[in-house]
């Protein structure tokens, strides 16, 4: 039910919130994990208390190799959410992305649901924009109020003409972003991170990114939520053109090839469709730094702390027995030589 006392944008979130969480918006296509194989290691020569998950992400330490993506903020249930997973997120110490700060930009009153610092001071936090909205007023002075209100250590701008396309009330134009996203990166005080929201980043695009300075790509591949299928359930008079998308995209593993061999300095989030600690092994041995999971943790938090500290702790354990039987001692010894194509 739409809640009557909001404003559209605050409205259009609580609307994808409902939507991600009781309807069936996957994409049509997998993330490509299967495509892939871990190779055990019989005689790992290891002891599984010495698997060391801990990495680092543009410039701070992460205790596994993990990412709360980007979700949701700008109402009161986003806000309690977004402070349970980031509470989460600072025991395991782990990273965490924010929904689009859009909402509290707009409307100053909203900034509180995004506001975690208090209760998470010590994680990697990532602010989120659209990069579109470069085009539509967004300033990178505003970008930079953005992270400083949030106490964000990076920014992400996200890129999704698909879901715009679709939207009535959609943003089109994506025309000069490749230089305006530079002159972001060029004026903001903390990196900034370019992600998809899950239909894909190819090779020649994070080549353009890298290029004009962006410190780390999310691939945020197909496989996991298909936005044309939210944004189908969200306005049924859009139904019939957004159905033909659900299998739009580059599933995760294969960007995450492409992205890898183009861009192979850069710092590489694997996110889309990877819900358990084996395909992330599996992103990792392909060259991502961190894995990124969005839906599968928020429908936990939404079932309370208990259960989300439960899914969070076992995709942890997962990926540490993952390494073990692949005889990889952390997450940067998971190389080529522990994985292969299957026939």
């Amino acid at each position: 039910m739409k809640d009557a006392t909001l404003g559209q944008l605050p409205r259009r979130k609580q609307e994808h919130l409902d939507i991600c969480l009781a309807g069936d918006v996957s994409s049509e296509i997998t993330s490509g994990a299967e495509r892939y194989r871990l190779v055990p290691r019989a005689l790992p020569e290891l002891a599984l208390d010495q698997i060391d998950l801990s990495t680092k992400l543009l410039g701070k330490h992460l205790k596994a190799p993990l990412l709360v993506s980007s979700m949701t903020g700008g109402t009161q249930r986003a806000g309690d959410l977004n402070r349970m997973l980031a509470e989460s997120a600072q025991h395991l110490g782990i990273a965490m992305g924010l929904g689009s700060l859009r909402a509290a930009i707009e409307d100053p009153t909203l900034l509180p649901t995004y506001q975690v610092r208090d209760i998470a001071p010590d994680i990697l936090l990532l602010a989120n924009l659209g990069a579109v909205q470069l085009n539509y007023g967004i300033s990178p002075d505003d970008c930079q109020r953005a992270v400083d209100n949030v106490g964000a250590d990076a920014l992400i701008l996200h890129l999704n003409p698909l879901q715009e396309a679709l939207q009535p009330e959609g943003e089109t134009d994506f025309r000069g972003l490749h230089a305006k996203i530079a002159q972001v990166c060029q004026q903001l005080s903390v990196p900034v991170v370019v992600k998809e929201v899950g239909h894909g980043i190819s090779g020649p695009v994070a080549v353009m990114l890298r290029d004009v300075g962006v410190a780390a790509i999310d691939v945020a591949g197909a496989g996991g939520t298909s936005w044309s299928e939210v944004e189908a359930l969200r306005d049924p008079s859009i139904a019939a053109v957004a159905h033909a998308f659900r299998a739009w995209g580059i599933p995760t593993f294969e960007a995450l090839v492409q992205v890898r061999t183009a861009v192979p300095n850069l710092p590489i989030i694997a996110s889309g469709g990877i819900t358990n600690g084996v395909d992330a092994a599996k992103a990792l041995a392909l060259g991502a730094t961190v894995v990124g999971c969005a839906r599968t943790w928020l429908r936990a938090a939404t079932a309370g702390p208990d259960v989300l500290a439960s899914t969070l702790a076992t995709m942890i354990r997962q990926l540490r027995i993952a390494l073990f039987c692949c005889g990889a001692p952390s997450p940067s010894n998971m190389g080529k030589h522990c994985i292969e194509m299957r026939e």
